[in-house]
């Protein structure tokens, strides 16, 4: 009996570890060799990956005959049936017409082809990456359907979906991995400095418009998914160096080089690991507007000049008051006074400032190392443990309500992730520090404090312009001598006394006088997913959640956080609910969320679309959904508290308006008595509960000297609200299909905005209390009148709020997509989109929306990656219509544009390398697409990419 038993177990073994072995070679059409084609068992999760040579072995516990399914983007699916436990299998994939059946995840949380994606999806996979006319991977994005990109620096580039576009984009979101690459401190991306490494990425995915019911208060305009090439199906040493030349008007000709290595191994079927390295230098596009922000036409002999890229001018007074502050000061006496007051004109001078290009070295680096190691418990990739960091360190321009040069920023995220077929749990840490960072505006007006102070720089032109008027000079002439005998000893660029004073600048962190940005802000963050499919099998039913906090530590300098770090916490939770019907031609899809944040009500966001496809082949699918969206006021929104010079930044959370407070002096004998001292303490409770419109202002100073009556008439108090969340109800429609060899995408969209985020200019006066139209007529003991005097003798303060309109805002757009092989393997392709917005000015005239969208944008491309042997080209073009620019740092139009990148390749097989010659924007012309930031020139590249 025991023998019959142990016999009976070893046959009971034999049959449990019977194991089938396939291992095969998958070629397309051509016989080359195709890398990167998923290869699975049909009706198992046991897959694998071809390598370059296009080879692959799997194993699995199944015994023939059963089916091997192999796949590629690009290409058509192929079934080959298995006969034999150790079969060979030489598979010929055939490029298919159409990219309907791309696989993407992030529309759903869940695998599905891009025909059956519930709301509109652009991708971006190897295969177009590989083909990319752009200097990088990140730059081709701006070739994708609905993607208007904004660039402010050569390695900070802002990607924008329908509308509202900043380079602070905090209204997109950016997930390389999962992780959300946001900056702690700043609340927005930047650009592809911590992001990926060009051999590293797998796949881009992106989805326009608001996806707040599956990924929360951040994800409001669009989002972004970075997704990385596992050690497990990509092995070996990949590498790539690109060298070049970047040509500009201002800059000249400058070197470029951007390289890069990936080392990834598989120890085993339980263990492998990655790393990867990057490095690009290069010249910086310069920034050279000197055009006057606020007197169009005026150069710098204009007497209150403020240059776009100059810096230090932003010191300003009305030289008519400086004769009563020489007189307090004991500089002249009563006599001179009267002399000074009936000659000095009764408007303002600004300081000689210096240029952008003096204030930074113009250059621009980017490192980016990263490394992951991958542990699989059982073997496959049904449950798999990641440990990730991603540090990124490096210079670039950021422009807010100043241009900031970011110097040695670095930022380094930490993940570790468990991930199975149905379900991911991870957290991870973004932390970053601002290095030697510095503000360019404070960085010009301190230099110029460093050899003579703003007080003794505008009494030596006071009394410069009186003595040469008295002399029989014009004004004009007057204002010259003025400048030149005030400007006596100042700092010229590039010399020793420049550079010391310039260094002591920038290394000091007080705003009197230094410039540098202190930050080491952090985020700690945790999402958890889990899809029931194998557990409910009437319908795909999933849950999730997310909570974040975050560390603000700007130690004083940026956010109101002097005293300590400000910490600040949200979280979420979500479920889906996805069912199809009519054998699988229809699919409904419901989603819902909630979301808290510290400061704000909790809010329900629902999204409920539908997918049908039609045809035989059901190739075409129709889609609609309607779902709401919302953005919680960021950070900055709550508790900034940022002097830039021309004003203050102030956020609205409650306990921010006391923390903020500055001393400032009182101009004139009478405002100081009204003010009750030399010298008045001003807090964020003045900015939002006493302050006049800066629109209101203006009029008001406009008509004050000839009609005070109808200028006072004209003052309106600000009643500015705190900041609550915006909300959107966002309604899509579309089409993907294929017509005759034509692919066609379609989509169309239309959004309605309550509560609309932005910023508000107010004036808040140092004495007074503010009310519509105040009585010029009511005497000093009026507070009304009190505030019309502390605004005509420059006794009061500029803020900058954060806080929502009352007026609704609507926006609408479409896009059309059209792509087509044609004969001899030529790819052409074609979109078109349109945008525009619906905001009532004249209900709200001190707001600013910032649409900053052009309404037409027209892009195409013809390439073929197999022109002939081993050569490939591809072509691309883009252009838009003019559109205005609205922000905190400049506003203008933005001039329509047309670009053109190109590049050829060849393919060398025997060192599995390919090398690229391109250029981008080929015709020369250059274009800007933010007002502050230097014209973008051309940018030619020579590149060798090796890949095992």
């Amino acid at each position: 009996m025991k023998v019959y038993l142990f016999i009976l177990s070893l046959f009971c073994c034999s049959i449990s570890f019977a194991q089938s072995s396939v291992s095969g070679t998958v070629t397309d059409s051509n016989g080359l060799p195709v890398s990167g084609a998923s290869v699975s068992v049909v009706g198992e999760s046991t897959g694998t990956i071809t390598d370059s040579d296009g080879k692959f072995s799997l194993s699995t516990s199944q015994m023939p005959p059963f089916s091997v399914q192999v796949t590629n983007i690009g290409f058509t699916a192929q079934t080959i049936q298995v006969t034999s436990p150790s079969q060979k299998l030489a598979v010929s994939l055939q490029e298919e017409e159409t990219k309907l059946n791309e696989i993407v995840i992030s529309a759903s949380r869940t695998p599905e082809r891009i025909k059956e994606s519930p709301v509109t999806i652009e991708r971006m996979g190897i295969k177009d990456i590989k083909k990319s006319a752009s200097p990088t991977f990140y730059d081709g994005l701006e070739n994708l359907k609905e993607v208007q990109m904004n660039t402010s620096s050569m390695s900070f580039k802002s990607i924008n979906t329908r509308g509202f576009a900043t380079i602070a984009n905090t209204r997109f979101m950016q997930l390389v991995d999962g992780m959300d690459n946001s900056s702690p401190l700043l609340n927005f991306v930047l650009g592809n400095m911590i992001g990926m490494s060009e051999i590293d990425v797998q796949s881009v995915e992106l989805l326009p418009g608001a996806s707040s019911a599956l990924y929360g208060a951040n994800a409001f305009n669009g989002i972004l998914f970075m997704n990385s090439k596992s050690p497990f199906d990509y092995q070996g040493i990949s590498a790539y160096a690109k060298y070049g030349s970047t040509n500009q008007k201002a800059a000249g000709a400058n070197e470029y080089a951007d390289y890069g290595v990936r080392v990834a191994h598989t120890f085993s079927k339980y263990f492998a690991a990655k790393a990867n390295v990057a490095f690009m230098h290069g010249t910086d596009w310069y920034a050279t507007d000197y055009r006057d922000l606020s007197n169009p036409g005026a150069d710098r002999s204009f007497y209150n000049y403020n240059g776009v890229n100059v810096y230090g001018d932003e010191a300003s007074t009305n030289i008519k008051a400086v004769a009563g502050k020489m007189l307090a000061a004991g500089v002249i006496t009563p006599a001179q006074f009267t002399v000074f007051d009936a000659i000095l004109p009764n408007y303002k001078v600004s300081r000689t400032g210096y240029n952008e290009v003096d204030l930074t070295d113009n250059k621009v680096r980017n490192a980016k190392v990263d490394y992951s190691l991958h542990l699989r418990p059982f073997g496959n990739a049904d449950f798999e443990i990641i440990f990730q960091s991603k540090f990124g360190f490096g210079n670039a321009v950021y422009q807010g309500a100043n241009r900031y040069y970011l110097n040695n920023f670095n930022m380094q995220q930490h993940k570790i992730e468990f991930k199975g077929k149905n379900f991911f749990l991870r957290g991870y840490t973004t932390t970053e520090d601002g290095g030697k960072s510095y503000d360019m505006l404070f960085t010009g007006l301190n230099v110029n404090r460093q050899w003579k102070s703003d007080a003794v720089w505008f009494g030596q032109y006071a009394a410069t312009y009186v003595t040469s008027t008295l002399g029989g000079a014009t004004p004009d002439q007057a204002h010259a001598n003025a400048r030149n005998v005030a400007d006596t000893g100042r700092l010229i660029p590039g010399t020793a006394a420049f550079m010391k004073a310039f260094n002591r600048v920038i290394s000091d962190p007080n705003v009197l006088s230094g410039s540098k940005l202190v930050d080491n802000s952090r985020i700690y963050h945790s999402d958890v997913n889990y899809n029931f499919r194998d557990l409910i099998k009437f319908a795909e039913i999933q849950v999730g959640g997310s909570y974040r906090q975050y560390q603000l530590n700007s130690h004083g300098r940026i956010y109101t956080d002097a005293a300590g770090p400000i910490y600040y916490d949200e979280y979420g939770m979500y479920t889906q609910f996805q069912k199809k019907f009519m054998e699988d031609r229809l699919k409904l899809v419901g989603s819902l969320r909630y979301d808290k944040s510290q400061n704000f009500d909790g809010n329900y966001s629902p999204r409920v679309s539908a997918v049908y496809s039609a045809g035989a082949e059901k190739n075409h699918t129709f889609r609609g959904s309607f779902q709401t969206g919302f953005r919680n006021p960021s950070t900055q929104d709550q508790y900034i508290g940022f002097n830039v010079g021309s004003a203050v930044l102030i956020g609205s959370a409650p306990d921010n308006l006391t923390r903020y407070s500055e001393v400032l002096p009182v101009n004139t004998a009478i405002g100081q008595a009204l003010a009750g001292g030399e010298n008045v303490t001003l807090t964020g409770l003045n900015a939002y509960n006493n302050s006049y419109t800066a629109a209101s202002v203006t009029q008001f100073s406009e008509l004050a000297a000839s009609d005070p009556i109808a200028a006072s008439a004209l003052l309106r108090k600000s009643n500015a609200s705190n900041v609550k969340p915006e909300t959107v109800k966002a309604f899509d429609l579309g089409y993907r299909g294929q017509i005759k060899n034509f692919s066609f995408d379609i989509n169309a969209y239309y959004n309605i905005y309550n509560d609309f985020l932005g910023n508000l200019n107010v004036i808040a006066p140092y004495y007074g209390t503010v009310v519509d139209s105040p009585n010029p007529l009511g005497g000093a003991a009026d507070p009304g009148a009190q505030t019309l005097h502390a605004l005509q003798n420059d006794n009061y303060r500029v803020y900058q709020l954060y806080t929502n309109t009352d007026i609704e805002i609507k926006s609408l757009g479409f896009g059309v997509g059209v792509t087509r092989k044609i004969a001899g393997n030529f790819e052409l392709g074609a979109n078109y989109n349109y945008a525009q917005f619906d905001f009532d000015q004249a209900k709200d005239p001190s707001f600013e929306a910032g649409f900053n969208t052009p309404k037409h944008r027209v892009k195409g491309s013809i390439g073929n990656d197999r022109l002939f042997k081993n050569f490939g080209f591809n072509v691309s073009a883009r252009w838009s219509s003019e559109y205005l620019w609205q922000s905190g740092f400049a506003d203008g139009t933005i001039d329509a544009a047309t670009v053109v990148d190109a590049q050829i390749n060849y393919s060398l097989p025997q060192l599995k390398s390919v090398f690229k010659l391109g250029a981008a924007n080929l015709g020369g012309k250059e274009y800007r697409q933010v007002i502050g930031p230097g014209l973008i020139g051309q940018q030619y590249f020579i590149s060798w990419t090796v890949n095992p």
